[in-house]
């Protein structure tokens, strides 16, 4: 197939440091050139890959200063897309509402959209409303529930490369519980310092502070650092630190208070084979196996149970369940057989989550 894959603009493909939805972009990028797909990436000019990029911005907006307002730059992207759409044969955006305005045009049919974030907030119920045809793709079946009837193309769980990250039996796991992502409220980081603190085992925090964060650092996650010594704050790491980091952890803490819509960091940990000790929100139940790859969990009082629990876990099979359920492969497969659906038009693609959809394809 000939594949555009549009991506957003605040980060590169992959992203240098924190970027979820960039490196997902990245990672399925990739894997639709090895398995012999003609693939052009729309992205930032210092992105990096195999299949033919087409810059939409000069470089990541994260990274440059002069960038005061993306909007602009995603109208000119758009813009960028139009014109060669004639060339392709499915245009893939990962941008949430610009292409929208490509609903009412001759090539609308090979438009597919995946949804990277939340769902539940009041301003989208109106707008999806208004595009109820355009064919949508969700990362978890939860993150759906909010929304008024659309055309689903699909539930397609992220997946991560097989290699690269630790390998069955290399993983040493410390003393240590990890927290990995970002610095903000709905993340819980408070939740995780309590769970170490209470359970006497030391954390390592590598987290982004976004400026929208920064008085929450200041004031409450900043505090309480400084007045635990067994809690360590090291920054934002890049992707070639983050085996070294969950791979040595004895579990990572994942204490969200939102609806998560999938939760990238869950499966770099199981690609380490470290257990994942997480809140019963959002995507959580459909990620994490309960007494298998992690502990679910309602509570502080929970979690801190499941880290004296942390020996019953074989991080074997953890390593084993992500290569089952959340390798690159089997996500791109999920993508294609989509792809292939809407060429033949044959109408929605009927409702299947990614475990389903492996099967069939197996």
């Amino acid at each position: 197939m000939r594949i555009a894959q549009i991506a957003p603009l605040s980060e590169s493909c992959p992203p240098k440091f924190y970027g979820g939805t960039e490196r997902i972009v990245s990672y399925l990028t990739e894997e639709l050139v090895r398995q012999g797909h003609d693939v052009t990436l729309f992205a930032s000019g210092d992105s990096e890959t195999r299949a033919h990029l087409v810059p939409t911005i000069p470089v990541a907006a994260r990274l440059d200063a002069r960038i005061r307002d993306t909007i602009p730059h995603y109208v000119m992207a758009l813009d960028t897309v139009v014109r060669r759409a004639e060339n392709f044969d499915i245009l893939h955006f990962h941008i949430d509402f610009f292409q929208y305005l490509l609903a009412r045009q001759p090539f609308s049919g090979k438009v597919v959209t995946t949804l990277h974030g939340r769902l539940d907030l009041p301003d989208l119920q109106p707008f999806y409303r208004a595009f109820p045809d355009l064919p949508l793709v969700s990362i978890s079946d939860n993150q759906r529930l909010p929304m008024p009837p659309m055309a689903w193309a699909g539930t397609v769980y992220h997946g991560l490369p097989l290699e690269g990250t630790v390998t069955k039996g290399e993983a040493r796991p410390g003393e240590y519980l990890a927290f990995l992502g970002r610095i903000s409220p709905e993340k819980r980081p408070d939740r995780a310092i309590e769970i170490a603190v209470r359970s006497g085992r030391p954390l390592r925090i590598a987290a982004k502070v976004d400026a929208a964060d920064q008085r929450y650092w200041d004031e409450v996650i900043g505090p309480l650092v400084k007045a635990n010594p067994n809690v360590e704050f090291i920054g934002e790491i890049g992707d070639f630190q983050k085996s070294e980091f969950l791979g040595n952890a004895c579990a990572l803490l994942f204490p969200i208070d939102w609806p998560e819509p999938f939760g990238l960091v869950m499966i770099e940990a199981m690609s380490c084979g470290t257990p994942v000790i997480a809140f019963r929100c959002g995507s959580v139940p459909e990620v994490i196996e309960d007494g298998v790859t992690g502990r679910i969990v309602e509570t502080v009082e929970d979690a801190v149970a499941a880290v004296g629990d942390l020996g019953r876990f074989d991080r074997a099979v953890i390593r084993r369940r992500f290569e089952e359920r959340f390798s690159v492969a089997r996500m791109a497969r999920d993508y294609v057989r989509i792809y292939q659906t809407l060429i033949e038009g044959t109408g929605k693609a009927a409702f299947l989550s990614s475990d389903a959809v492996l099967q069939n394809v197996a």
